[in-house]
């Protein structure tokens, strides 16, 4: 008799505690559910900035039956082209000439060379790397004044393009993080009160790659840098 009793209180006192242990089982994983629940936006932040560093190449083609006489012109046409980079207000330290190339049809190995035709062909290149991007600009603007002193200029390959760079990103970075950050939570907080929540803090971040480029074809010398930045906050009931 006093086993049976034993047996029941046992009984009952396991019955009431997998309740209660239940119980609290299943207000735990409402509780994670809960704080589990989030939401990802992303913020984008843009801004334009002024290009600080110009690359200008100008290449130029002289030719000639006589390869001394090819010379000639090539150096008189250094004269030319340094000139007037100098009195385009660029200093000799921003100015550099590549070594001249010089093709000889006559001695090429494919083709038929015609006795008619010119022999040798010679290009130079001179480059301007300047943060003057004004002066670059202007003297862009006047590059007839070498037609007319003389050069045949090859202005219209890819390799010939101006190269407008910035170098500034690192001064801009914090700011456009700070942006792009604040977007983002301002489209949380909007979805947050739309479904009746409480924006909860961030469960994680991640910042993507800032890029740079051109603001249009026609204005490469403008920059626009982008940066978005993806980020993951708890909801709360």
């Amino acid at each position: 008799m006093q086993s049976s009793r034993s047996s029941l209180v046992i009984g009952a006192a396991l019955i009431i505690s997998t309740a209660i242990l239940g119980y609290f089982l299943q207000q735990s994983v409402e509780r994670f559910r809960s704080f589990e629940r989030t939401i990802t936006v992303k913020g984008l932040s843009e801004h334009e900035v002024p290009a600080d560093t110009a690359i200008w190449p100008i290449q130029y083609s002289v030719i000639s039956d006589d390869l001394g006489g090819l010379y000639q012109q090539l150096e008189t046409q250094q004269q030319v082209v340094e000139q007037f980079l100098l009195e385009n207000n660029f200093s000799e330290d921003e100015i550099s000439a590549s070594t001249p190339t010089i093709n000889d049809k006559k001695a090429q190995n494919y083709g038929n060379y015609n006795a008619n035709d010119i022999r040798f062909t010679a290009t130079q290149t001179f480059t301007v790397y300047s943060e003057k991007i004004d002066a670059v600009l202007q003297a862009q603007t006047r590059l007839l004044e070498l037609g007319k002193r003389g050069l045949v200029l090859n202005g219209n390959s890819y390799e010939n393009r101006t190269q407008f760079l910035y170098s500034g990103l690192n001064q801009i970075k914090p700011k456009m993080i700070e942006d792009a950050t604040q977007k983002a939570r301002e489209v949380a907080e909007k979805f947050a009160a739309d479904s009746n929540s409480q924006l909860g803090k961030i469960k994680q971040a991640r910042q993507g790659q800032f890029s740079i480029s051109d603001r249009d074809s026609n204005t490469p010398y403008i920059k626009q840098v982008r940066v978005v930045s993806t980020i993951e906050y708890y909801l709360i009931d």
